[in-house]
């Protein structure tokens, strides 16, 4: 039977993840919204440390936490406005450092081959930005969301986000397989040496 309060837990932190803009960018400090959403929960951080969500979602963790508002942590950065991502494919020398850098795979390519922008699936947190060797990677201004539009926008980050960290997760060894004694192979070779050496001794 489920603890009831490790249940209350849970559902905080599935409140306050929904809340989050899910650009997954670490600016608050933590790996990603989710992580960020259980230490709100566990009321181990300020609630101000979200410069994507802006204000809006300032007031929207205020109200699930019943914590009064705050003006946004400066440390954290500044609300940044929305933006895509674009790589300009003259400069591009395919390292696949954007790729390995952007948390909801919204980048494609291969190694050495040009690379693109999935423009719908990118969510603007500018991560693929720094690691470029070659600065190809433009950030371009884009229209204001309406609510449903960013609802659905987190939404999917957060999917994508989710199945590229279980791809990340090494994969699990095969155990090695445990044998009672020598194979038959082995066994049979056994037993034919000890009759050549039986052999030879009489």
């Amino acid at each position: 039977m489920s603890d009831p309060s490790t249940t209350l837990a849970t559902t905080l932190v599935d409140t306050l993840d929904a809340l989050l803009p899910q650009t997954q960018c670490g600016r608050c400090g933590y790996d990603a919204c989710r992580p960020y959403a259980q230490a709100l929960a566990a009321g181990a951080c300020d609630l101000n440390r979200c410069p994507p969500g802006g204000e809006r979602t300032v007031a929207a963790l205020a109200a699930v936490l019943g914590r009064p508002e705050q003006a946004l942590d400066p440390a954290c950065g500044s609300a940044p406005p929305p933006q895509r991502a674009w790589i300009d494919p003259e400069v591009c020398i395919g390292c696949t450092k954007c790729i390995r850098a952007c948390p909801v795979d919204a980048i494609v390519g291969a190694g050495k081959r040009l690379h693109g922008v999935i423009a719908d699936e990118c969510n603007g947190c500018a991560l693929c930005v720094a690691p470029c060797p070659v600065d190809c990677i433009h950030l371009l201004p884009q229209p204001p969301d309406s609510d449903a539009v960013h609802a659905r926008r987190a939404a999917v980050n957060r999917r994508r986000h989710q199945a590229r960290q279980r791809r990340r997760v090494p994969p699990v060894p095969a155990p090695t397989p445990v044998h009672d004694g020598p194979s038959s192979d082995v066994q049979e070779a056994l037993r034919r040496a000890r009759e050549l050496l039986a052999a030879r001794g009489a």
